[in-house]
């Protein structure tokens, strides 16, 4: 998610060490907001490090600048959607000859919804080293700030943008048991927020969560339904996350399921049958599958 790193008037007194850093690959959280929100490990590593990489580098150049960081005689290489497959390949190369290479996505956590993830995945085939100095994620920030359920989320970053493949996507989510969590821009809100209250139901609680962490923070709660209406006609600004609370099926008695399937069974296939009590309860499909497929070999 991109990001307008803010700053009190001044700057940072945070004082940034250079530390000594053995070859490997460091992957750098970085703030989603607040400049200050920085961890001092964080800025040690962006010190220290012997190569610099960065998704965006005018906001890592900026987020260096606030916190005092020089960046000596080192440049910011640029790896995003857009990089060819050589950039990652050169840079496990470089840490293969000694070096240690700092990367940050251009806001939060590092692969989270991030073109950081093809340098970690090639990273681990190579078998190089690996580590990770954490820091601010959306995500997180926004399950904090939402007032549902935090036992158990589902992060399903951004939906697809034409209607219908939308649409299938939240299909394919409406059984999940957890909160779904989900990144979207300010120009589709209305529209996903109107067909999740379609897909997923329309009395679904749920909260938009706007600009975190910087000065315009807002979370506003509702139902899908509410919140679509008060979304629907305009497209606020800034970074937003989604939450919408987990579906609340319907408790069913495991006597009376039984004795459904049992009478399903009698005239139909276990699949038939295990389709129709599913659909008849609003119950997962596979819970009930596996319960006919044991009825069936009591018989």
């Amino acid at each position: 998610m991109g990001v307008i790193i803010e700053c009190a008037k001044g700057g940072s007194s945070v004082n940034y060490q250079m530390v000594p850093l053995s070859a490997g690959l460091y992957f750098v959280g970085v703030p989603i907001g607040t400049a200050r929100d920085i961890t001092l490990r964080a800025l040690d590593v962006l010190a220290s490090a012997d190569v610099l990489v960065a998704e965006d580098t005018r906001s890592m150049r900026k987020l260096m600048d606030i916190h005092g960081v020089p960046l000596r005689d080192r440049r910011i290489i640029a790896l995003h959607d857009h990089s060819g497959d050589g950039v990652a390949m050169r840079l496990v190369t470089a840490v293969k000859e000694g070096k240690s290479v700092a990367y940050a996505s251009e806001a939060g956590m590092p692969l989270i919804a991030d073109p950081g993830f093809e340098l970690s995945r090639l990273a681990a085939a190579e078998g190089i080293n690996v580590t990770c100095a954490p820091g601010p994620s959306a995500v997180l920030t926004a399950l904090t700030l939402g007032g549902l359920p935090t036992d158990a989320f589902f992060f399903a970053g951004f939906l697809p943008n034409a209607t219908t493949a939308r649409c299938t996507a939240l299909e394919k989510l409406k059984e999940t048991a957890g909160t779904l969590v989900f990144y979207e821009s300010p120009k589709r809100l209305g529209a996903m927020l109107r067909d999740a209250a379609s897909v997923l139901g329309a009395t679904r609680n749920a909260a938009v969560c706007r600009e975190l962490t910087k000065k315009f923070e807002e979370v506003r709660r509702g139902t899908l339904t509410e919140l679509a209406e008060v979304y629907g006609g305009k497209s606020p600004k800034g970074e937003i996350v989604v939450l919408v609370d987990r579906g609340h099926l319907e408790s069913v008695n495991e006597v009376d399921l039984e004795t459904s399937l049992r009478k399903a069974l009698v005239e139909m296939s276990v699949r038939d049958a295990a389709d129709m009590v599913a659909q008849a309860h609003d119950l997962p499909r596979r819970k009930v599958y596996q319960m006919a497929l044991a009825l069936e070999k009591d018989r």
